[in-house]
């Protein structure tokens, strides 16, 4: 009676409970489709956005090449700049001074070999960057600085003898810096400084200067002993000049007042004999009582 009475009741309880449960996949499958679709859109939009937008740091510059003009004129500065997608490109180029060491092995105006090595502080002028890439690429320094470089210090090295490269150091950087600045001008680049950092000659060259100051310094020794020996020759004549006045002031003296000096200076030097003596134990003096000189002894064990 149970079944026959709630049996129709139940079943349609269920069936509305089956409806309810698909009809809301149904929804949620469309709720994920949607969330789907519009994300990619999304994605997609964001994506665009961020192939049109590009950064320029700070000592940085920026060129744009375009697929139907070419390399615009137009530079780029510091910042967030917007650009076609596909059709143009950034090329982003380091302006800030890089330096740079060039070696060169060259000769003299007097045929000596000498090692020189020059700092270089370089960077593109700015206004010339689409030239500069055009022309150059973005390694326009590798491709320049080397060969000016190094032509310009065999051309200038070449005027001086190896002397003059030491006592004329700083006209001779001057001018290679001057010539430097107005070939690189040429390039579009911009020297900040060009300086010789490291200038050194050859063996043999350092070998004729080391026999040189050799020479010089044992000259300037032969110089000293002809001067001293000069200046004792001077000291010799006048100090026998001295003793040849004593002499005659002595004779002259002694001729006016007798022998009276004479006994004085035997005196004093007697004087000064007994004192020696006297304070020596080897030695004894036996005064004669008759009037009579003295008598020295030596008690000593030899």
């Amino acid at each position: 009676a149970h079944a026959q009475v709630g049996g129709p009741f139940n079943w349609a309880h269920r069936r509305a409970a089956c409806a309810w449960g698909a009809l809301a996949k149904v929804m949620a499958a469309r709720a994920v489709v949607n969330a789907a679709f519009y994300g990619g859109l999304g994605l997609a939009g964001l994506g665009a956005v961020s192939g049109c937008l590009y950064d320029v740091d700070g000592g940085e510059r920026a060129v744009i090449f375009d697929r139907f003009q070419g390399v615009l004129e137009n530079v780029r500065g510091e910042g967030t700049h917007l650009l076609i997608p596909f059709l143009q490109e950034a090329i982003i180029m380091d302006v800030r001074a890089r330096p740079r060491i060039i070696h060169s092995k060259t000769g003299t105006k007097d045929l000596q070999m000498v090692n020189l090595s020059l700092r270089v502080l370089s960077r593109p002028a700015e206004e010339q960057l689409p030239r500069v890439y055009k022309e150059l690429g973005t390694d326009f320094d590798d491709r320049v600085l080397p060969s000016v470089g190094n032509e310009i210090l065999k051309a200038t090295v070449a005027l001086y003898n190896a002397e003059e490269l030491l006592s004329k150091r700083a006209t001779i950087s001057a001018q290679i810096r001057d010539t430097m600045t107005a070939r690189a001008k040429n390039f579009g680049l911009i020297l900040d400084d060009v300086s010789i950092t490291h200038l050194t000659f050859g063996k043999e060259f350092a070998k004729a200067i080391e026999n040189k100051q050799v020479a010089q310094q044992e000259a300037e020794r032969q110089t000293f002993v002809v001067m001293q020996a000069e200046q004792e020759k001077k000291a010799a004549v006048i100090r026998a000049e001295g003793e040849a006045e004593a002499a005659r002031l002595i004779s002259q003296a002694i001729a006016e007042s007798g022998d009276g000096l004479i006994e004085l200076r035997r005196i004093d030097a007697a004087k000064e004999v007994a004192s020696t003596l006297a304070k020596s134990r080897n030695v004894t003096y036996l005064p004669n009582s008759k009037g009579g000189s003295g008598l020295l002894l030596g008690v000593s064990g030899n």
